[in-house]
């Protein structure tokens, strides 16, 4: 009976094994099947990933593989800005690499309000509807707003400057009724304007920007420009003076708001070659003056002419205004000398 059980034991474990070899082995061969279905999976994959980007990415465009599939729109530079999605980017129009030759008026504005009793200078004060009805009449006209910046691209890589007549608006000294007052009729026309703004000095009573309102400007689309520190004589100044009305104020600028600060004022208008030559030592790219007229290419970047823009002047006089002023001679090489 022991051998018998035996004998029966070894038979019993022997089925055993064979069965568990068997289990082994089919478990072996399913592994390698799922392993070969997924090595395949990951090969289709790559070529449909291959087959998307050499395409643009299926239906998305190019814009919307850059920024992460964000709704685009039209940045007030003339590029494109997505405006949402995880990674928006801003793209530049890019220019002919040929110099353009657009020749542009650039208009002057003070205080966008009506002048209080006893005001030193009632004529540079433009009420808020005043100034309204005069840009209602450019955009009719066929005007629409650029900034320095938008020109200089124009003049230097043939930049286009978008359909219709470019011209520049631009905003000294920085008070806040620009803020308050000309920047909803702007952004109402899908318009941006420029800001020379003067750091210090402002009478109390005319108010100036705060920072809160200029970093406002600047996420409008507005330009950032400067007129020095204080709104002092340059040309009664020695080289530390100029140091610190020009160069430290835009260094001052470009520090506290992040941005380049590419052109200067000149204060009054007033500059001679002293002048002009401490504002390109400090890294601007050109500076405007009160002489009227229509700005080029051609001319001095350092001697651009402005058309004052006074308080009482109708929509259609502001007009004239321009009209007239095409044409007229380039600003002379100093002006509001004391000798």
């Amino acid at each position: 009976m022991v051998e018998g059980a035996t004998f029966e034991a070894m038979s019993f474990r022997d089925a055993n094994a064979r069965r568990a070899e068997r289990e082994r082995r089919r478990r072996a061969q399913a592994r390698r099947r799922r392993t070969a279905a997924g090595s395949l999976l990951l090969v289709i994959a790559a070529i449909a990933g291959v087959a998307i980007a050499s395409t643009g990415g299926g239906k998305g465009s190019a814009h919307e593989t850059q920024a992460g599939r964000g709704s685009v729109r039209r940045a007030a530079n003339g590029g494109v800005q997505t405006v949402s999605g995880r990674s928006a980017t801003t793209s530049t129009p890019q220019g002919t690499g040929t110099p353009g030759n657009a020749t542009v008026p650039i208009l002057m504005y003070h205080v966008i309000n009506p002048p209080p009793a006893g005001a030193p200078y009632p004529g540079l004060y433009v009420p808020a509807s005043e100034f309204a009805a005069q840009m209602e009449a450019l955009k009719a006209a066929g005007w629409h707003a650029v900034t320095m910046n938008q020109l200089r691209a124009n003049w230097t890589r043939g930049v286009p400057l978008g359909a219709g007549k470019p011209i520049v608006i631009t905003f000294d000294n920085g008070y806040t009724s620009q803020y308050t007052n000309a920047l909803p009729v702007l952004r109402r026309l899908g318009w941006v304007g420029v800001e020379n703004i003067q750091l210090l000095g402002l009478p109390p009573a005319e108010g100036g920007l705060t920072d809160s309102q200029v970093r406002g400007l600047i996420s409008a689309g507005w330009e950032l420009d400067t007129q020095g520190m204080t709104h002092a004589d340059l040309v009664t100044l020695d080289s530390a003076g100029l140091q610190y009305q020009i160069t430290h104020a835009r260094a001052l600028l470009r520090s506290r708001f992040g941005v380049p600060v590419n052109w200067f004022c000149y204060p009054s208008g007033h500059y001679d070659p002293t002048v002009i030559a401490a504002v390109r030592a400090a890294g601007f790219v050109g500076s405007t003056t009160v002489i009227p007229g229509w700005a080029s290419r051609t001319e001095d970047a350092y001697r651009l002419p402005r058309l004052r823009v006074l308080g009482g002047t109708s929509p259609a006089a502001l007009l004239s205004q321009i009209s007239a002023s095409e044409g007229a001679s380039a600003p002379p090489s100093s002006y509001g000398t004391t000798a």
